[in-house]
């Protein structure tokens, strides 16, 4: 039977905690499958087909993980993809709290959904999109929090930011 993950989040952009959980995870399932949220929420600094894309590019060794965008409920995005596991990461105890309350809420609309959390190595924990984004605002050094294809692409393409 094939085993299929969801991971998701708004990657804005993808950081190398994101990359380690996603390449963790891709080891364990047949297929995971990326979930890029549209949020509107969250005042994203890249558009969702940047996102998208720079996901893309930063995987291209993986065989089994699939990148697609979504705007509907994330137990939804499941059901459309057949993934029985939500794959979530954390990096603190306040993460753990927040991704408690989001498991709970989705058991509420999906009881067979389950939820596995992967534990942030050390050298990641600092990391966010939120501190990266702040930091390319002001054109610093962001080569030890991003993917390095993702790194050359925002440098090369996005120097305004």
């Amino acid at each position: 039977m094939q085993k299929t993950a969801l991971y998701v989040g708004t990657f804005d952009p993808i950081t190398l905690g994101h990359f380690d959980i996603i390449s963790r995870a891709s080891a364990m399932f047949d297929t995971l499958i990326v979930g890029v949220a549209y949020s509107k929420e969250k005042n994203t600094l890249f558009s969702i087909q940047q996102r998208v894309s720079f996901i893309e590019k930063s995987l291209t060794k993986f065989s089994n993980i699939k990148v697609v965008s979504y705007a509907n409920l994330t137990v939804d995005l499941a059901k459309e993809h057949g993934a029985t596991l939500l794959i979530r990461g954390l990096r603190d105890s306040e993460d753990f709290e927040y991704e408690r309350r989001l498991e709970q809420l989705n058991k509420t609309i999906d009881e067979q959904l389950e939820t596995l959390y992967l534990l942030s190595r050390p050298e990641h924990t600092h990391i966010s999109s939120s501190s990266v984004r702040a930091l390319l605002k002001f054109n610093a050094p962001t080569k030890k929090l991003l993917p390095d294809a993702v790194e050359k692409i925002i440098k090369e393409e996005y120097r305004c930011i």
